[in-house]
């Protein structure tokens, strides 16, 4: 993902896996949706577990944790901070929202954390919507993908209301035989590509989790 991308590509070229293995970095996603006092959604949080892979990767590629005891000291802990923040300007944070069908635009990422825990990286920011968002008769969609489908990223607990009364939250896994299917046509087209890496399909969107936000009585 983003500009960590590269480093985790030349771990994996150096492993036995075919050349279109796909995703490379899997990641456990956790979601934060923040009311407003007036009942309107205002941001959220998103959170993301890096696997041991990448985040031993990511270590060692950039000099931390040399002892490998999987404690950081003050100064690279204070370094870590932000360590997936490097956004190119188009890049959306492979986190989505949608309000019904309308896309909703989120603001860059704020308020990052980082940590190193049980030899994983962990990391969490805001996303802020450009306006609040109303929920009266209609349903918050927040989805959480890579389109590239290089960062696998799995919903891993129930999303978090803050402020949200008697909103209710449910999250929604894809049709993973129907993704499979298309993942598998579009890669037939690519068939004796010379750089099928470079080209992979934008299948994303067809692996993505989702939470869905509704509120009574609004």
């Amino acid at each position: 993902m983003l500009n960590i991308r590269p480093i985790m590509l030349l771990g994996a070229l150096a492993l036995p896996m075919p050349a279109v293995a796909h995703p490379h970095v899997f990641v456990d996603a956790t979601i934060e949706v923040i009311f407003g006092s007036d009942g309107r959604v205002e941001a959220l949080r998103i959170g993301w577990a890096y696997d041991d892979l990448f985040s031993l990767t990511y270590l060692a590629e950039n000099g931390y944790d040399p002892d490998f005891d999987g404690v950081l000291d003050a100064a690279e802990q204070a370094r870590l901070v932000g360590f997936d923040m490097g956004w190119d300007g188009d890049f959306p944070g492979d986190t989505y929202a949608l309000l019904g069908d309308e896309p909703l635009g989120l603001s860059r990422p704020e308020a990052a954390t980082a940590a190193l825990e049980g030899g994983r990286l962990v990391s969490s920011h805001l996303r802020r919507f450009a306006e609040p968002v109303d929920l009266a008769g209609r349903e918050l969609v927040v989805q959480v993908y890579d389109p590239s489908f290089y960062t696998d990223y799995t919903i891993v607990a129930v999303p978090v209301l803050t402020g949200g009364g008697t909103c209710r939250v449910q999250v929604f896994e894809p049709d993973r035989d129907a993704a499979d299917a298309r993942l598998q046509a579009a890669l037939e087209e690519l068939a004796g590509s010379s750089d099928t890496e470079a080209e992979f399909p934008a299948i994303g969107d067809a692996y993505a989790e989702e939470a869905r936000v509704t509120c009574a009585g609004r």
